[in-house]
């Protein structure tokens, strides 16, 4: 049988105002400039996407502005699915603070790679151990659901991270020290008895964007 194969593309670069914040699951706005000149990989991203495909998005305005820019820049328009499970790491009451107030909060060290350390909940928030069991119970339902079909998932770098957690079984730590850009594309497959990482953080326009 063949596997339900996801497309998991992260969101366009957001805003210097909101970059200078915690903003998590804030609803901030895409940079313009920053989508401009990232038109050149939205491109290759309408190319490289499958067709036909099932698409979902999380709820945040970043994730649906960047599935209309790849629509824009060439793949057929479609109306995606709004999925509340795949957005972003909740940062709670830590949402909102500059950078340099959050040290001060921390109960443990930071991840190298991320603001708060793999265990850390922040109040009224979630862990990473939280974002990739959230995110492996939807990724498993939406396989059951578009079994043997193309997944397309426009969402964040802690929810692409946590569903390579999940599909190697690794622990948030590691999972945090993954590269996840902006416009990137990262592929699972489900199969019936297994999952299987395709490829992590590969840009649509580079060498690599070809079937190998």
């Amino acid at each position: 049988m063949s596997p339900t194969r996801f497309w998991l593309v992260r969101h366009a670069p957001v805003d210097d105002a909101a970059r200078a914040i915690l903003y998590g699951t804030m609803d901030v706005a895409l940079c313009p400039v920053s989508l401009e000149a990232a038109a050149p990989l939205c491109r290759a991203l309408a190319r490289r996407l499958p067709q036909p495909a099932e698409w979902i998005v999380s709820p945040l305005t970043r994730a649906r502005r960047t599935a209309e820019a790849i629509f824009a820049a060439g793949y057929p328009s479609v109306s995606p699915v709004i999925e509340p499970g795949m957005t972003e790491q909740s940062l709670g009451e830590w949402q909102g603070l500059n950078h340099a107030a959050l040290p001060a909060r921390l109960t443990g060290p930071p991840h190298a790679f991320w603001p708060t350390g793999p265990a850390e909940r922040p109040p009224g928030g979630e862990s990473m151990e939280d974002v990739i069991a959230r995110v492996g119970t939807v990724l498993e339902q939406l396989a059951k659901q578009h079994s043997d079909k193309d997944v397309v998932v426009v969402g964040h770098g802690g929810a692409i991270r946590a569903a390579v957690a999940y599909a190697l079984g690794i622990g948030p730590g590691p999972a945090l020290s993954l590269a996840v850009q902006n416009l990137s594309l990262t592929r699972l497959e489900r199969y019936s008895h297994a999952w299987r990482v395709v490829c992590v953080n590969e840009m649509a326009d580079s060498p690599a964007g070809g079937d190998s």
